[in-house]
């Protein structure tokens, strides 16, 4: 019988250089140079091929930036803790400097009475697969923010459809919220902080900052 891989919990997982954001691993290491992060990712490409297990990469002039995961069971497990750890061992040995402060995902939100109904129309526009039990639309190559579709039963036709969830570290979410107030907003609704926090422009138009703690939904899958 083959035993199942465990799916983590975000409170079960501890790493100095990573934040989970998302149902994902990610983490943010600066570099003195493209050649740098270079001679880094090439190294990574060997360790990961050894353990047979990749994260997802992106190379810039002045940083890397990386996600890991387990798709086979749609999450985090032991084994991307492992490759994580060892990652930022490497990292060390090369140099680079970790910024987890840093990392952050947006999505975007619609807000639709009929989410059933649209969720074809949006996966058609955006070249995206269609979560069916998700609800999302999911580019396949990773390079357009995943689309989500929020219940509402306002059908009011001046009301905001589409808002921005901005998923930051929990360390860097006060900072966030304090610079958008700084800047003119306002906070809307704090109610369900530390899990998401709604602001508003001075237009009204609102946003949610989000972090991964203060979330109900169950953290480990036996």
């Amino acid at each position: 019988m083959v035993q199942k891989i465990a799916r983590l919990g975000v409170r079960q997982v501890d790493l100095a250089d990573w934040r989970w954001l998302l149902g994902a691993l990610r983490a943010r290491f600066e570099t003195s140079s493209f050649a740098a992060g270079f001679a880094f990712v090439a190294a990574l490409g060997q360790l990961s091929d050894t353990v047979g297990h990749h994260p997802d990469v992106d190379l810039r002039a002045g940083h890397v930036q990386l996600v890991l995961r387990s798709p086979d069971v749609d999450g985090v497990t032991e084994r991307d803790v492992q490759l994580a750890e060892r990652i930022s061992a490497l990292a060390s040995e090369h140099g680079l400097t970790p910024r987890p402060e840093q990392v952050r995902v947006l999505e975007l939100a619609l807000d639709t009475p009929a989410s059933e109904m649209v969720l074809p129309f949006w996966a058609a526009i955006l070249d995206g697969d269609g979560d069916d039990a998700g609800g999302d639309v999911i580019d396949p190559a990773g390079e357009l923010p995943p689309l989500w579709f929020q219940v509402t039963d306002s059908t009011a036709p001046d009301r905001q459809r589409f808002h921005l969830d901005v998923t930051v570290p929990p360390e860097a979410a006060d900072r966030r919220i304090a610079a958008a107030v700084a800047a003119g907003g306002t906070v809307v609704d704090d109610r369900r902080a530390p899990a998401f926090i709604v602001l508003a422009d001075p237009d009204g138009n609102k946003v949610c900052i989000c972090t991964a703690l203060g979330r109900d939904a169950p953290e480990s899958t036996p």
